[in-house]
């Protein structure tokens, strides 16, 4: 069974469940989020890659100074574009993106959900999973976080942006359950 529910008619719950708005009782645990120090680590990152935007002001300002026929209004309008362009990536997307992203690891699955503009929800069997990494570069590095890289034969998928210890703790309960798995099999 995916997930154990019991009706609320039946008088009984297990202590510690939560309610499921469809009138039952849910034993799995809550969706965790993500850590805060994250926003600042994809703020870093995205900043880095919002670096070549300001190559197009910057030429149209080289065009401008070298008298190349450029309007001075095309050279505000540029540079008010790779503003708003950097200000949404730096700035509002790492915080829309860090209030989407949400995971739970139980012995069954692994529910990740996140998505900017489209929300999606992906579901991977435990028993699907054939190896758990994490990753560490060097922005994650400085703030103390990891990835957690889950391999199926099929694709992978990466729990983003997790403190050091917590994505320790998830990689390797995701591999004690995937072990178990395998055995019951």
């Amino acid at each position: 069974m995916r997930e154990k529910l019991i009706w609320l008619t039946n008088g009984f719950h297990s202590p510690g469940s939560t309610f499921d708005f469809k009138g039952m009782i849910n034993s799995q645990k809550e969706q965790q989020t993500l850590p805060s120090a994250s926003k600042k680590a994809w703020r870093i990152n995205n900043s880095l890659w919002s670096l070549p935007i300001w190559l197009v002001p910057g030429y149209v300002g080289f065009l401008y100074v070298f008298n190349a026929e450029v309007s001075i209004w095309i050279l505000l309008l540029t540079v008010i574009g790779a503003i708003f362009l950097t200000a949404l990536f730096v700035f509002l997307l790492p915080e829309i993106r860090w209030k989407r992203w949400k995971y739970r690891v139980d012995e069954h699955e692994i529910d990740l959900e996140h998505g900017i503009f489209i929300i999606r929800r992906t579901l991977i069997p435990v028993k699907r999973v054939q190896h758990v990494d994490t990753r560490q570069g060097p922005i994650l590095r400085s703030y103390n976080l990891g990835d957690v890289v889950i391999s199926t034969a099929a694709t992978t998928h990466k729990i983003p942006a997790l403190s050091e210890p917590t994505a320790d703790q998830v990689r390797s309960e995701i591999s004690t359950f995937a072990r178990k798995a395998k055995d019951d099999v």
